[in-house]
């Protein structure tokens, strides 16, 4: 069992954001983590039984952050567009300045001991627009705001590629969700 939270554990985990920027996921070792952190190996032992366990708890550091951001962003907004645009942006601006991000969006994706925690930061994520996406007018919310999950971490990882906010991808994404979902003719 992983020891509470305390200044050893969380300075392993500013370490592995560090790591993660530098390295990148498969460089994410044990011993790149504790000489960023100044540590001793059995430090990280003591926190983490395994280096799953580690990563786990790093992925769910890093969307823990962004998610407290969007949450204290839309707090007071009712569902609806403009609630939903101001997640996103919020939640892209995040992405841009989190040390990690490539790591622990993109490669995460692919790291077997961490797709379940994609997955489930995926259906948070759909769950928390769905809101906004039905009062839009979508049939399927759900849905909708599944494939939004997708167009945002793709827009993420592009803003992070050309180390520039895409304005023109901000506004696809809210041009494609917002647009009158056309209705099936009875």
């Amino acid at each position: 069992m992983a020891r509470p939270a305390e200044p050893g554990r969380n300075a392993l985990l500013s370490a592995g954001f560090d790591v993660a920027a530098a390295r990148g996921l498969a460089g994410l070792s044990v011993n790149a983590v504790v000489d960023t952190a100044g540590m001793a190996k059995g430090s990280f032992y003591n926190h983490f039984p395994t280096r799953r366990d580690y990563l786990v708890a790093l992925h769910r550091d890093y969307h823990d952050r962004l998610n407290a951001d969007v949450d204290e962003a839309i707090r007071d907004l009712t569902p609806g567009a403009a609630r939903l645009r101001t997640g996103i942006e919020v939640f892209l601006d995040g992405c841009r300045r989190t040390k990690g991000t490539k790591a622990l969006l993109a490669q995460s994706r692919t790291d077997a001991d961490l797709l379940p925690e994609v997955s489930a930061r995926n259906a948070d994520a759909a769950a928390l627009m769905t809101p906004d996406i039905a009062e839009l007018g979508w049939p399927d919310p759900g849905a909708v705001a599944v494939l939004t999950v997708a167009m945002i971490a793709e827009t993420a990882l592009i803003e992070l590629y050309d180390d520039a906010q895409r304005p023109d991808l901000r506004d696809a994404i809210m041009v494609m969700v917002t647009r009158s979902p056309s209705r099936p003719k009875n």
